[in-house]
């Protein structure tokens, strides 16, 4: 509504003149230039949505041979035959945490240690078992002391690598 138009219906309304019986109108805008249709956000496969963990998990087989270990039926396996092959995925995997993803205790108190919790503590790091009532303090026995990346040390994911491909087949030559 321009201004004198918004000026005569208070001038109406104040004074006691006849408000304006058809609506005030106020000039045509100038249309605006037709906009270019927006593009939907492309949809990422699941690959691409995980291709970090995927690339970890090639890690840890590289190094570990965990997938390896993991896939293995181990119920006819000796428990001295498991332990050293065990040690063998635990030092490659071990090696790749320590590279890549240094961990350190979210707590450094002992295991079994007396600990207190108040009331809104972070969730993400902490987590009550047993019977868990009331609004806090809690008090309770220190049961594992947890784990928290320290710094993340991965490398980029090649874009020519098919993540989906954790471990590729090995052939020898003869």
């Amino acid at each position: 509504m321009s201004f004198l138009a918004r000026l005569k219906l208070a001038w109406s309304v104040l004074f006691g003149g006849a408000a304006p019986t058809a609506p005030l109108s106020s000039p045509p805008r100038p249309a605006l230039p037709p906009s270019a249709p927006v593009a939907p956000p492309a949809q990422l496969t699941p690959e691409e949505v995980h291709a970090s963990a995927l690339f970890v998990l090639g890690l840890l087989q590289r190094e570990g041979r965990l997938l390896d270990f993991l896939q293995e039926d181990i119920s006819q396996v000796s428990d001295g035959d498991l332990g050293g092959a065990a040690r063998i995925v635990h030092d490659g995997c071990r090696k790749v945490l320590k590279q890549y993803l240094p961990l350190s205790p979210v707590m450094n108190e002992a295991e079994g240690a007396q600990v207190s919790l108040t009331q809104g503590f972070d969730a993400s790091r902490f987590r009550l078992t047993g019977n868990v009532t009331g609004t806090g303090p809690w008090q309770g026995a220190l049961k594992h002391h947890g784990w928290v990346v320290t710094s993340v040390n991965l490398p980029g994911v090649p874009s020519t690598v098919d993540v989906k491909v954790i471990a590729p087949a090995e052939i020898e030559l003869a």
